[in-house]
């Protein structure tokens, strides 16, 4: 203010700034011991000081599940109610067959979880050290049924009801990448009608694609999940597989080693174990492991 104030009044009077100037030299603005110009905090110094302190808006975190199409429904109303809970969490999910998806993560697709829907698929990319041992359990258990239209006439209570010249195709999924083909490949397999079979089969994606094939009629029967069955009024169920006939449809989750977001992820994945969400998946129509 001392230095606005001399300007000011040397456009008035010369003689008057040095007299203001010589008094401003006998109050100290400059260090007589060595010379330098003393500076002075000023008022917008002290507002950038201030706000240094306040803490930035949080950033969101993007997310990514690589999660078994067959759990679509269920997780799309876990992700609303996430979300809403921790606005800053973005939940990105990448659905598919459990197969393709390992693939993708071997070859370095971005995920920070991995939901399978078969434990052979979880225990390659353990044993490939992209997942640890410790970061995977056993979240849920699923059953196998068979499928035809709502609207069909056909008769199927079991799997030698397949073989009647009425069923013209029967989808399942791809065996070698999709879990839900694998286990209806297995079962096939145990009652012998798997060689009979073959030549009827259309082979799909995933799991939604055979639930697909079937509502449109594109298949005269299919092997899907029972969760899948009962997200779809354009089917029903013929009859539920034997468990006995094929390997148990676990749902396996773990953490990727290399998520950049580690304890987001970390919370997320203990998320999908509490209560809440359990009765989440239960409503879904899956088996809660004991």
């Amino acid at each position: 203010m001392r230095k606005k104030i001399g300007y000011v009044l040397g456009s008035m009077s010369l003689g008057l700034a040095l007299v203001l100037a010589g008094c401003g030299a006998n109050t100290g603005t400059t260090d007589t011991s060595t010379g330098a110009e003393q500076t002075t905090s000023t008022p917008a110094a002290s507002g950038e000081t201030s706000s240094a302190g306040n803490t930035d808006p949080q950033e969101t975190v993007d997310l990514t599940i690589s999660a078994a199409a067959s759990l679509t429904d269920a997780m799309k109303e876990i992700e609303t109610n996430y979300e809403l809970a921790n606005p800053y969490i973005e939940l990105n999910f990448n659905f598919g067959a459990s197969g393709a998806l390992q693939q993708q993560i071997e070859q370095g697709a971005p995920a920070d979880i991995f939901v399978s829907a078969a434990t052979k698929n979880m225990n390659a990319l353990v044993d490939e050290n992209l997942i640890a041992s410790g970061d995977q359990k056993n979240l849920l258990q699923n059953s196998l049924v068979a499928i035809v239209p709502a609207d069909g006439t056909n008769t199927v209570a079991s799997e030698t009801d397949l073989t009647s010249d009425s069923i013209k195709t029967v989808a399942i999924g791809i065996p070698e990448s999709v879990p839900a083909g694998t286990y209806a490949k297995e079962a096939l397999t145990n009652a012998k009608l798997w060689d009979e079979l073959e030549s009827k089969l259309v082979q799909g994606k995933d799991v939604r694609q055979v639930l697909q094939y079937v509502e449109t009629g594109n298949a005269d029967a299919g092997f899907v999940y029972k969760t899948d069955a009962l997200t779809s009024d354009q089917v029903k169920i013929a009859f539920e597989v034997d468990k006995n006939s094929y390997t148990p449809a676990n749902y396996p989750i773990g953490i990727i080693e290399g998520t950049k977001h580690r304890t987001e992820a970390e919370q997320f994945y203990a998320y999908l174990q509490t209560p809440e969400v359990l009765d989440i998946f239960a409503k879904y129509g899956f088996t809660i492991p004991k």
